[in-house]
């Protein structure tokens, strides 16, 4: 949101008031982080004392919730109610220390630490290893008041306005961070546009917009700097990012209201800021060595039946195609029922004896489910009169006709709602369901009233996290923690606590397949550690090259699912070659899950994706920065996908020698690089001195990786290396090579 016009003027109807000093610096305990620092900032400069008189001040307060993180809150009026900020579970483990001087405040958390400049000008800095990385300098603390008819535009984007007026708001905060010279700015988000947030205009607030456009199903208040640190604005409602976009030198951030709070986290590298941020809102549990298998659907407005489901698996298995996960898209359901949790009888008679068969052939079952409650469901009327839907001011039920008729919103912040929601889950799970999918969640209204009293605009961004929390505990509960997995659309900061998720709607085009990568690297870069998209695009049918490319990219993830609109994704459905391709890449990443596996019990601990940008593995290559057509899977694998009819690519190669995994090529580094490459290849090449666990199956993801392990190792390195290789059941056993005996 922008607020001024140009440099020295404001836009029409705007009144802004800045910190213009550190009047006074206090220290004190009384802070939600222990010791602290509270400084009362003028908006005028003091020189006499009749200018303390009919003088706004600004309330900024400093403290420490955890070693290398520090919280920063501007406040106007203390007093007023302010709507909170997230869940942090590692908020609490602080042990900061505040002292004042002559020259200012200081409060040093360890790794990180920041200073206040007594006087004029406001100077507020921090500071990791003695050098300053970034601060709030002259007019970066705002307080912005607007009037009815001011120019500015309220930033709020998505089908979130139809039928709920957008919040009408009049005052905000914003902070200002300095944005340094050759500084680049990550995260904030899946966000489908370029890589580096540099020069953009992003707004938080969710919405189902897919991949092509400006909006976001998956908005986090977060950004990561290539200088070394991170910011967590700490407000789940709408946050308005200018990105170097209204004031050039700059990275400011808003939000409505009277507070506006924040949070400074410490690297140096951008490993270490994703650990601190990750421990701060919550990391990723474990997930199930069957999750990394190939899933394959019924795809969404196709026609399917049990004869159906059961042509796709023989079909693959004669094919000799590993299949892990059969997932059950909407139509498992009755047409204007979603969601009535029942199995439509026409087409699913009897669901036990289906699932059970389906069980005997070794395959997990997901199926499709939302938050939302059509009236034509029979338990429409339930939720209705026990109070567990979404209410607008006048109590009646808030409803609308935008995706089922007349359907309500299960309010999530009734326990008893959660309750009932999630007994549904688990008479599907007797059944024979073992996982779900949790689609939609960003459609979220604002006029309403939320049965815990919730600030609607606090909600909207919030409710995709109380919707997956309701699901992924039934799963932890029923199945058991290290066994439970969702496959989500929406979420928020912390959110990557409840993995897996996916990428929502996107096209079956080059281009589309393009930006889809660069929303799973921007959500990396915010903290998600496993992600997934659709296989061959969602929207449309894909042709058999598109196919082929994405099948090659989809299989070289974390996760990954064969899933289409309205068209059968079966590799068949293509050509042959489709299911060539399909063969090579599903059985290389079954040889890979000893490296995949550890990676993802390794994120559980430090936070790191195992999909990374090149600038998250290689930070101190200025020609890693900007890169988005390519990534790393782990620390030792380079993928750069083939988004081209005719095969040609372009990437860059890191300094050193590296080895293509497909065709054993060595190559030396530290320049670009263009291959052509058929629909069964791809660029795939391992990192110089890797020591590579390779499994020994090729049908299945959960086998005993240690049961005719092979360690793969890549020219480059010198001296020994170790490898951790944990097998499913828990297994865990270090493996040493020589680095100057290269197996390859």
């Amino acid at each position: 949101m922008k607020f001024t016009d140009g440099f020295w003027q404001l836009r029409p109807g705007v009144t802004a008031l800045y910190a213009q000093e550190a009047y006074d610096i206090d220290r004190t305990e009384d802070t939600p982080d222990g010791p602290g620092l509270v400084i009362t900032a003028p908006t005028s400069v003091i020189t006499k004392r009749g200018d303390v008189l009919n003088r706004p001040v600004l309330t900024t307060t400093l403290s420490s919730p955890a070693e290398g993180v520090i919280r920063v809150r501007i406040a106007h009026h203390v007093g007023r109610p302010w709507h909170g900020g997230f869940d942090l579970p590692g908020a609490g483990g602080g042990t900061a220390s505040a002292s004042i001087g002559e020259d200012g405040g200081r409060l040093d958390a360890g790794s990180l630490v920041a200073r206040i400049a007594p006087g004029a000008p406001w100077d507020l800095s921090f500071e990791i290893g003695g050098r300053r990385v970034t601060g709030s300098g002259h007019k970066a603390q705002g307080w912005m008041t607007l009037t009815a008819d001011a120019e500015v535009d309220p930033g709020i984007v998505g089908n979130a306005r139809q039928d709920s007026a957008a919040p009408q708001r009049s005052t905000f905060i914003h902070e200002q961070l300095d944005l340094g010279v050759g500084e680049l700015i990550y995260g904030l988000g899946e966000r489908f546009g370029p890589l580096v947030k540099n020069g953009q205009s992003i707004e938080v607030w969710n919405a189902d917009g897919g991949t092509s456009s400006e909006q976001a199903y998956k908005n986090v208040p977060f950004h990561l700097s290539s200088r070394g640190y991170g910011v967590l604005v700490n407000d789940p409602g709408h946050v308005s990012y200018e990105v170097g976009s209204e004031a050039v030198e700059r990275v400011q951030f808003s939000v409505s209201g009277e507070v506006l709070e924040y949070f400074v986290i410490a690297g140096p590298t951008p490993k270490e800021v994703l650990g601190r941020y990750t421990a701060l809102t919550g990391r990723p549990p474990v997930v199930p060595a069957w999750s990394y298998g190939l899933w394959l659907s019924t795809s969404f407005t196709t026609d399917y039946d049990e004869q159906t489901v059961n042509s796709f698996i023989d079909e693959m298995a004669v094919r000799e195609l590993p299949v892990s996960v059969f997932h059950f898209d909407c139509f498992w359901m009755r047409e204007f029922n979603w969601c009535d949790f029942e199995w439509d009888p026409r087409v699913f008679p009897d669901p036990e004896g289906m699932l059970s068969r389906l069980h005997e052939r070794d395959l997990r079952v997901c199926v499709w489910i939302n938050p939302y409650i059509a009236q034509r469901s029979p338990l429409f009327r339930e939720a209705a009169d026990r109070g567990y839907l979404v209410t607008r001011p006048d109590g009646s039920v808030w409803q609308w006709d935008l995706w089922q008729a007349g359907m309500g919103l299960v309010d999530f912040t009734n326990p008893d709602a959660t309750a009932w929601f999630q007994s549904h889950l688990r008479r599907l799970m007797d059944q024979g369901v073992d996982c779900f999918k949790t689609d939609f969640g960003e459609r979220i209204p604002t006029d309403v009233v939320w049965a815990d009293g919730a600030d609607p605009e606090r909600m909207h961004n919030l409710y995709a996290q109380l919707y997956n929390r309701a699901v992924h505990d039934v799963l932890v509960e029923t199945r058991g923690a290290g066994d439970a997995v969702v496959f989500a659309r929406s979420a928020t900061a912390g959110g990557q606590s409840m993995p897996v998720h996916w990428g929502g709607d996107s096209t079956s085009t080059y281009a589309s397949m393009a930006e889809t990568l660069r929303g799973g690297l921007s959500l990396a870069m915010s903290g998600f550690a496993f992600w997934s998209h659709d296989i061959g695009g969602f929207e449309g049918t894909p042709d058999a090259g598109v196919f082929k490319r994405w099948t090659a990219f989809g299989l070289l993830g974390s996760h990954s699912r064969f899933h289409g609109s309205g068209s059968y994704r079966v590799p068949w459905a293509f050509d042959e070659e489709a299911v060539e391709v399909t063969r090579r890449f599903t059985r290389l990443k079954m040889r890979l899950m000893p490296y995949l596996h550890q990676l993802g019990l390794d994120a559980t601990r430090t936070g790191v994706p195992l999909m990374r940008p090149m600038a998250l593995e290689f930070p101190d290559d200025p020609a890693a920065g900007h890169l988005d057509r390519q990534y790393m899977l782990g620390p030792d694998l380079l993928v750069a996908p083939v988004f081209s009819a005719d095969g040609a690519v372009q990437f860059y190669l890191p300094a050193g020698r590296w080895t293509s995994l497909l065709t054993g090529e060595t190559v030396s580094g530290g320049s670009w690089r263009e291959e052509v490459h058929g629909y069964d290849s791809l660029p795939l090449y391992v990192r110089p001195g890797t020591v590579l666990p390779w499994g020994a199956r090729e049908d299945r993801p959960d086998y005993d990786y240690h049961d005719g392990l092979r360690l793969r190792v890549f020219p480059g390195g010198e001296g020994t290396a170790s490898v951790t290789v944990t097998a499913p059941d828990g297994t865990a056993r270090a493996y040493s090579a020589d680095l100057g005996s290269p197996t390859e």
